[in-house]
């Protein structure tokens, strides 16, 4: 019964005020979410999970009883400078200014396998992240930290046998024995095949690694956990907060099982088991995601009937949101990481990492990493949110929030299911598809200002200050890298190299013997990143994948709109008076996997009228002149998000220079610094797209330069 005054009371009001009935207030989230003005306890007339406590299951409340007011959560920072030695610094600099662990960013060319003295990673050794080749690079890495002491994250999942591997003899040669050792290994590779890409082999025997990494650090490192089964980039490629709770949690089920098929008691490893999600803008709906995430983890792990709450428990990681950063009037990141940072707390995170006001931009400077650390210290100390267990517990609102993603959630994950299982659905492209039609609705809904973003589509400066930004030197530190490489070769015992690595290569194709275990007697042998890689390479292949587009999302939500009819109109008269439609290549160069940006121009662009050909990953800047010339291409648009633009870009207008095919125009867009674009128009670009530039906007430039060659021929 409501106080004063009654449900119909309150609409009759509203609609005088309004001048119009409430519910056409309601707005439908991008998760299919109808979210109404007033919820009321006649909404959690259905809702099951309001009795619970606490530290008690389903651990909608948090998975400990006493939450923050007995610990806070820890305090992260994701770091990778380059160098083992730049990186070291830092972070010790984070840890004596209160940062409580360490997490560890790799440059793409160790994600993925190679060593820095490899051809195909010449523009992406120390971009984006540290480059790790050898034990040597690692024990630089973490010199003077007490690993005995700290907790370490590191993201790795392609090459995340020799990277472990590498942690572990590094550990050991600091006389830190693996026991003592805690942190977490990302490890959660289905994702990769889903969104970011940075994978090595196939599907299943990829698989078999996550398995074998759980087995060895169930039995070898009771601190450690094996696995953190991540959201976050699912996110940040644009999938909805129902798509991303739904294939972590997926994901996660497809992991447990592939332990459990091993031989191992899910009591053994269940307990060591962590998530990672993202935190967007979308204050309630973020912090009930979390909430539901625990209800659903338990739900789901009952299943595999387990002795220990604690394997039932889901424990998360939370990063704020990378792609809600803006290179528009940047100090307004500063605002957006803190109402993000805000709604990770009263979800429940065990940890948080707050993202730099900068990085939409390029890496961290320690200037906005350190404004971000003490937003977190500021949340701990300043604020009160560590004084009351899960405060916003029964808000009419968000318990509803939590009940509705949990029901939209567990209906996409037993669609899953029927499917075979997370694995098959994704040899199938099912989450993929999803998510890039999500991402592509979203770009429309931005491009139309009906998601408003301050500063970018509404509100926008007439003139922004150019801000510091960090600039890596990536000639010299490929050239450290290779100069270490090769003291490291010449210092080892070669015959013991090889017979490690052969011993690896045979357990990966037996399929009898843990694959850490062996890498770690590698490792120690001073066998390489790469080195390992390519002995498990051997045996399991590479995975490559076919882009595939998303076509009619864009159209239809520009669906009678008189500038895109315009911009159609140009398209059909320039095919006619050319005799072909217009076509671009989008391209992705070096070893960024990250191709939401990509996606979407290759889908925007397609339903409004381009011929595009969406390129495959991981290409050199040789291999895209070539695919460029073959194609009869006109434009080549390069998608650019891990700062190797200026090397590589520069390379590929080279080789098609040097093959004869100047004529094809080079445009570049995603994360590019205004500080750079000068420097690459000097070097023959003819258009630089920014961070948040509208595609419609885009797709226009483009077309002026095609009809501008096409005259001038």
């Amino acid at each position: 019964m409501m106080n004063d005054t009654t449900l119909k009371d309150w609409r009759a009001l509203a609609e005088k005020e309004l001048k119009a009935s409430p519910d056409k207030l309601n707005w439908e989230t991008p998760e299919g979410i109808t979210l109404k003005p007033l919820y009321t306890a006649e909404d959690l007339a259905d809702v099951d999970h309001l009795g619970s406590l606490p530290g008690f299951e389903p651990f909608v409340r948090g998975p400990r009883a006493t939450m923050y007011t007995g610990r806070p959560w820890t305090i992260r920072q994701y770091a990778g400078f380059s160098t083992a030695e730049a990186s070291n610094a830092f972070y010790r600099k984070a840890l004596a200014a209160g940062q409580q662990g360490v997490s560890v960013a790799f440059d793409l060319a160790t994600h993925r396998g190679y060593d820095s003295d490899h051809p195909r990673v010449e523009g992406d050794v120390g971009k984006a992240g540290v480059a790790i080749d050898s034990v040597e690079d690692m024990k630089i890495l973490f010199d003077g930290l007490p690993l005995g002491k700290i907790s370490v994250s590191m993201t790795m999942n392609g090459a995340v046998i020799p990277i472990l591997a590498n942690f572990i003899v590094a550990a050991e040669e600091q006389r830190v024995s693996r026991v003592d050792l805690s942190g977490t290994i990302q490890n959660d590779v289905l994702k990769e095949f889903m969104v970011r890409n940075t994978y090595i082999y196939p599907p299943e025997p990829s698989m078999r690694i996550v398995a074998d990494i759980i087995e060895y650090t169930a039995k070898e490192m009771p601190k450690f956990n094996s696995i953190s089964i991540s959201g976050y980039h699912m996110q940040e490629a644009g999938a909805t907060l129902v798509q991303e709770l739904a294939f972590t949690l997926a994901d996660g089920r497809e992991y447990v099982r592939a332990a459990v098929k091993k031989g191992l008691d899910v009591d053994e490893f269940g307990g060591r088991l962590s998530f990672f999600f993202a935190i967007g803008m979308n204050f309630f709906m973020e912090a009930a995601k979390l909430r539901a995430a625990r209800l659903l983890w338990s739900r789901i792990m009952s299943e595999f009937n387990p002795k220990k709450a604690s394997s039932t428990m889901l424990r998360t990681h939370c990063q704020t949101s990378g792609v809600s950063l803006q290179e528009q009037d940047p100090y307004n990141n500063i605002t957006r990481t803190a109402f993000e940072a805000m709604s990770a707390v009263l979800g429940g995170t065990q940890s948080l990492h707050t993202n730099s006001f900068d990085e939409a931009i390029a890496l961290p400077t320690e200037f906005s990493a350190r404004i971000a650390r003490n937003t977190q210290l500021i949340l701990q100390h300043e604020t009160g949110v560590t004084k009351v267990v899960d405060p916003l517990a029964g808000s009419y609102y968000v318990e509803s929030l939590t009940n509705e993603l949990a029901g939209k959630a567990w209906a996409l994950i037993e669609e899953i299911e029927t499917m075979g299982g997370m694995t098959k659905a994704v040899n199938e492209g099912l989450p993929k598809r999803l998510i890039e039609a999500a991402a592509a609705r979203r770009q429309a809904a931005i491009d139309r200002s009906e998601e408003v973003i301050v500063g970018v589509n509404r509100y926008r400066l007439e003139n922004e200050d150019e801000i510091d930004i960090l600039d890596i030197d990536n000639t010299a530190v490929r050239a450290s890298q290779i100069k270490r490489i090769a003291e490291t070769k010449r210092r080892r015992d070669p015959k013991v190299v090889e017979a490690t690595l052969a011993t690896l290569t045979e357990i990966a194709r037996s399929s009898r013997g843990n694959l850490l275990a062996a890498a770690v007697e590698a490792a120690r042998a001073r066998a390489t990143v790469g080195e390992i890689s390519d002995a498990m390479r051997a045996a399991f292949g590479d995975h490559s994948a076919t882009p595939e587009v998303v076509h009619g999302v864009y159209r239809e939500a520009y669906d009678n709109d008189p500038e895109m009819k315009v911009l159609a109109e140009r398209l059909a008269d320039y095919a006619k008076k050319s005799g072909i439609k217009p076509k671009i290549m989008v391209a992705k160069l070096g070893q960024d996997g990250h191709d939401r940006g990509a996606k979407v121009i290759a889908s925007a662009f397609g339903d409004i009228g381009f011929d595009v050909l969406s390129g495959p990953l991981f290409q050199t800047p040789e291999e895209v002149a070539d695919i460029a010339i073959e194609a009869n291409v006109a434009v080549v648009g390069v998608s650019s998000l891990a700062a190797g633009h200026k090397t590589l870009v520069t390379q590929l207008i080279g080789a098609l220079k040097a093959k004869g095919a100047d004529e094809i125009i080079v445009v570049v867009g995603g994360v590019i610094p205004k500080q750079d674009y000068q420097f690459l128009l000097d070097h023959g670009v003819a258009a630089v797209f920014g961070p948040a530039t509208n595609t419609l906007y885009a797709a226009r430039a483009v077309l002026d330069l095609i009809e501008g060659k096409l005259r001038n021929a």
